[in-house]
């Protein structure tokens, strides 16, 4: 959620971001004419409000000195209806001001380039060579299936489409990478591990960004008819480790606090039909390690390098080729004042694909989540900045790896970092 000052002497900030994001410019005029209404009722009720607190006084006065305050009196019984009556509209426009604001993005940072979609986005830098093979390389679907521990069919059966079943050496694969990425980011990058609830209410994925604006794309657990009680699986780790600060304040000293959980994530695809349709690429249920950092606002862009870095990282140890690429504005996520996505290289396809996406939101989500930062007893709390990267997805990591490590035969490879966490240095039939 945004400062309000964007929706008043900052508007033309406002505007420029949702042009930079190539976004509906029309809400604005909407919400400006909430606010203008929002800001004029206070200041009306807040004059009648002191208005009544003079009388009283004056009234109290009179009726000492023996006074008929009858008409007086009278006076301040309509004021005090009309304040009422404001209150009760304020009430109203609050609401109406809420869920508009609810659904404006991020203001894009200063370094996000301009661009309408993803083929604008900006390289950085890319790390480790393609692999040349010498023979045409299988892809995943093939080649698990051809192992035997990848089966699309029977979890079709059991769910539907965009599920899978890992079996043997392939499920133990997807153990293992979740334990070597977690041991990396506790051990190594200082991150504490976390292991909370996968579902999760409606104030937690408010505070976050997913509602009310992306309600369609989570899966929904209805519990009693009323649906401000309902339940929902998580789409990403993010959600409830960001909430775990939810209306709490934090010290200073304390920051950055980071913090990693591996979770399944659960993603209704909405809109996405006819996309990746084959392999695990886009699937309903996944596994993830996610980072999460909170931050203070002078040093959150440091924090956001190092975040990458520290995904990255897991890539080397398993010397899988990708690239970091700088998000565009027509191609940057709702929440995020900047992303870098991670893309490792995929031979089937012959290009990189998203494995990971690390976003500083600035203050955005802590508006949503209430949590701030004080720097001494005596000063004003301010809000955190948040930030969040896949440190990385398991499935699409295994995948890559399948792809990768492939050899002639039909075997894969298992490399070298993975292999104390899997017992074995080649997957077989």
């Amino acid at each position: 959620m945004l400062d309000s000052k964007y929706f008043g002497e900052k508007i033309g900030v406002l505007l420029a971001a949702l042009k930079k994001r190539n976004a509906d410019v029309s809400l604005v005029d909407e919400i400006r004419v909430k606010a203008e209404r929002r800001k004029h009722s206070i200041q009306e009720t807040e004059k009648l409000k002191a208005l009544r607190n003079q009388a009283s006084q004056e009234i109290a006065a009179a009726k000492k000195a023996g006074q008929n305050v009858e008409a007086r009196v009278a006076e301040m019984r309509e004021v005090g209806d009309r304040i009422k009556i404001l209150d009760e509209e304020l009430r109203a426009v609050e609401e109406d001001f809420r869920r508009l604001a609810y659904s404006l993005p991020n203001i894009p940072h200063a370094s996000v380039p301009e661009g309408k979609g993803p083929e604008e986005n900006v390289e950085v830098r890319r790390w480790g060579e393609p692999r040349k093979f010498a023979f045409e390389p299988r892809d995943h679907v093939t080649l698990g299936e051809g192992l035997g521990i990848l089966d699309f069919d029977r979890a079709a059966k059991i769910t539907g489409a965009r599920f899978s079943i890992l079996r043997g050496a392939g499920a133990r694969m997807e153990r293992a990478l979740m334990n070597f990425m977690l041991d990396v980011h506790t051990r190594e990058h200082g991150y504490e591990e976390m292991w909370t609830p996968f579902m999760v209410n409606r104030k937690t994925l408010t505070g976050t960004g997913q509602l009310p604006k992306f309600e369609g794309d989570l899966f929904k657990i209805p519990r009693d008819g009323n649906a401000e009680n309902d339940y929902f699986l998580i789409p990403t780790a993010e959600v409830p480790v960001t909430n775990v600060f939810r209306d709490e304040v934090l010290e200073a000293k304390d920051l950055p606090v980071r913090m990693t959980a591996y979770t399944p994530c659960f993603r209704s695809e909405a809109g996405s039909y006819g996309k990746d349709t084959r392999g695990l690429i886009r699937q309903h249920q996944f596994d993830k390690v996610e980072l999460v950092k909170f931050a203070h606002p002078d040093t959150s862009y440091d924090e956001h390098e190092t975040l990458v870095r520290d995904a990255e990282v897991i890539l080397q140890r398993l010397e899988l080729p990708y690239r970091v690429v700088n998000l565009c504005g027509g191609d940057i996520g709702f929440g995020a004042a900047k992303c870098y996505d991670i893309e490792v290289w995929i031979p089937s396809q012959k290009t990189y694909r998203e494995i990971s996406s690390c976003s500083n939101f600035e203050d955005f989500q802590a508006r949503r989540a209430n949590i701030k930062f004080r720097s001494g007893p005596s000063d004003k709390p301010r809000f955190v900045h948040t930030l969040n990267g896949s440190g990385l997805a398991i499935g699409r990591t295994w995948l890559a790896i399948l792809e990768n490590f492939q050899q002639e035969d039909g075997s894969v490879a298992v490399p070298r970092a993975l292999r104390p966490y899997l017992g074995v240095d080649k997957i077989s039939k």
